[in-house]
């Protein structure tokens, strides 16, 4: 059986506002995150029967990658999802397997897609099945980026801030879902995310920007939006900058990440160039 694989990088959420539309193309959402050097690797193998998921070598219903699937063909696959990270909980993994699941198919069945026709392929579904707003457009681009214009769900604007060691710690997932389909949480991000996004946009203006500055500005962000509820994300925050360093909740999930090590942190790396491509 012939097979295809492809790389997406993880993506770590730091402020979002959800952009409402009818039409799931248009829908997307502003804010700032960046992609990191662990991801998925996607493997996608012509099968004769159904299309399959796993994750790890566990069998998964991945409601969001079959849906990618069926958007590009109408031929059964295998796909095979590894990854490091763990799902639901803030590292973008629905949209990193949905975005290298369509590099892979459109090699594998020689499609003739454009990689953006992929990527927006792969923000569709998400947006369809809820699981996601913003990581596809990071993992198309790659790199520390902010989004403050609504509009193309793939535009996005690079911030100068260099490859760098970054230091995370995940406690439990949380569904995206529940978050997007509930109008009262919807509407207090989208306030508290104005009043963050004015400040990125201050900060944007600078020659150089100061990350410490951009996750101290994610961590109000976290407050004000009421999505930093859990008590050990609260905790280790607290003992991170107790230490002198600076941390924040990652969206959406209940995980820390911060520039400082600390216990029981693992190190990754922001990367600068890293984005989804064909192994």
């Amino acid at each position: 059986m012939e097979n295809a694989k492809a790389f997406a990088p993880g993506n770590l959420s730091c402020v979002f506002k959800i952009i409402p539309h009818p039409e799931a193309t248009k829908m997307h959402s502003l804010g700032m995150g960046f992609t990191i050097t662990e991801g998925v690797v996607v493997t996608v193998t012509t099968s004769d029967t159904d299309t399959t998921v796993r994750f790890n070598s566990s069998a998964l219903h991945f409601p969001t990658v079959t849906s990618v699937v069926q958007k590009l063909t109408s031929q059964p696959v295998e796909i095979d999802i590894e990854s490091p990270l763990p799902l639901g909980c803030g590292f973008g993994l629905s949209g990193a397997a949905s975005l290298a699941t369509t590099y892979a198919l459109n090699s594998l069945l020689d499609l003739g897609k454009s990689q953006e026709e992929l990527a927006l392929t792969a923000h569709v579904a998400e947006v369809e099945n809820r699981t996601g707003l913003g990581d596809v457009c990071a993992q198309y681009h790659g790199g520390c980026l902010v989004k403050l214009k609504e509009g193309y769900p793939l535009a996005a604007e690079r911030l100068p801030i260099p490859e760098q060691p970054i230091y995370y710690r995940y406690f439990s997932s949380i569904q995206t879902k529940t978050i997007l389909e509930n109008a009262e949480r919807r509407e207090r991000i989208n306030r508290a995310a104005d009043e963050a996004l004015h400040a990125l946009e201050e900060l944007g203006k600078a020659d150089q920007v100061d990350f410490n500055a951009c996750i101290q500005l994610s961590k109000r962000f976290s407050l004000n939006s009421g999505l930093l509820e859990d008590t050990h994300v609260q905790q280790t925050i607290r003992e991170i900058e107790l230490a002198g360093g600076v941390a924040s909740m990652i969206m959406l999930g209940n995980a820390v990440f911060s520039t400082h090590p600390f216990d029981g942190s693992t190190e990754t790396k922001l990367s600068e160039g890293e984005r989804g491509k064909v192994l």
